[in-house]
């Protein structure tokens, strides 16, 4: 256990908010960024029915990230915290939970989320303690 963490200095529900503050503004940026390209793929949006559109895409790219962003850092707080160990576990049962959460029915999908969880926190972990 490392006494350093953030996990068990600060509440895992400000620990949740933090990170869903945090990449629900990317979230927001993605929407930005793929909401024109969408419109142009469906076809001629003008005016105002293409506000609409980009709007409504930046509000379902971020609220997407933040939904999957605050289950997965509660969910891997809360383990952390349970198991008293700061290691891939803990981040690959979390994105399993945040894949379910995400709206997923695939296993696959579930398991990719899971692996790619874990191999980003890891890397962030390794990261910080080199």
């Amino acid at each position: 256990m490392r006494s350093g963490s953030m996990c068990y200095i600060v509440p895992c529900p400000s620990l949740a908010v933090d990170s869903t503050l945090r990449v629900g503004t990317a979230g927001v940026n993605w929407g930005l960024c793929m909401g024109p390209y969408d419109a142009r793929k469906l076809g001629a949006f003008s005016g105002i029915p293409r506000a609409y559109f980009l709007v409504k895409s930046v509000g379902k790219f971020s609220f997407q990230c933040r939904l999957v962003t605050g289950v997965f850092t509660a969910t891997r707080c809360g383990i952390q915290r349970y198991r008293r160990g700061d290691d891939w576990v803990n981040s690959l049962a979390a994105g399993a939970v945040a894949g379910v959460a995400a709206g997923t029915r695939s296993w696959t999908h579930v398991l990719g989320m899971a692996c790619l969880a874990s191999v980003c926190s890891a890397a962030i972990d390794f990261s910080s303690t080199n």
